[in-house]
């Protein structure tokens, strides 16, 4: 793995680690600070997501493009700005990086490192959120990346912290941070059996999303990535 491959890479996980230990960190102490009130722990929980994804992209954006997110590397892939070995070394390290911050969150709190969740998180309702979450971010991705490519940052940050609130699903619109909450038993938490649903949902709405704003904003020119 020659040296820029490995600094991408390397920021994949770290961007990653972080964006979970702060969903699910923030999620612990809004639970436990807010007195059983859902709605002020969810608030709670959103800015504190918001703030940190925004953080995180300004941050490794310039070094591996920030995705911390498989359906965003796969609409790279689609569009061919990664190639498939890039995708793969995206996705395996954005999973583990996930997987790595919620067991920092969790140990953080004074829990167990893994506690496998019993948040069920189930139903056609929260299939659908996820489809429209997902389809949504890339949606929003394409669009500010090809007109406003320094708003991005902004952009998604400001669209996950309004899809926590406007999904019964809370917006997951990620299948490593899916898979990786089903490691807390905590407020973020998801119940191992809802993953793959959810992962499916994601992967669907991304591609979608892709496919179709590769047409409504076509782009003006190609994407270095090698």
């Amino acid at each position: 793995m020659n040296q820029t491959l490995a600094r991408r890479v390397v920021a994949e996980a770290i961007g990653t680690s972080f964006l979970l230990a702060a969903v699910v960190g923030s999620g612990i102490m809004a639970e436990r600070l807010a007195g059983g009130n859902i709605a002020l722990a969810l608030l709670a929980n959103t800015l504190a997501t918001g703030a940190a994804l925004l953080a995180l992209i300004l941050t490794f954006g310039p070094i591996s493009g920030a995705h911390i997110n498989p359906i965003v590397s796969l609409s790279s892939l689609i569009q061919k700005e990664l190639d498939w070995k890039l995708f793969a070394s995206y996705s395996a390290t954005q999973v583990f990086g996930a997987v790595a911050g919620v067991m920092l969150a969790n140990i953080m709190f004074g829990l167990p490192a893994i506690t496998l969740s019993r948040h069920v998180r189930g139903g056609t309702e929260e299939l659908l959120s996820e489809f429209v979450a997902s389809f949504g971010l890339v949606m929003v991705i394409a669009g500010c990346a090809r007109q406003r490519s320094n708003a991005v940052a902004f952009a998604v940050a400001a669209y996950i912290s309004a899809a926590y609130w406007f999904t019964p699903s809370t917006s997951f619109a990620n299948p490593a941070v899916t898979i990786a909450r089903s490691l807390s038993d905590t407020f973020t938490g998801i119940a191992p059996g809802n993953v793959p649903g959810f992962v499916l949902a994601q992967i669907i709405g991304g591609v979608a999303a892709t496919l179709l704003f590769r047409w409504v904003i076509p782009k003006t020119q190609n994407v270095e990535t090698n």
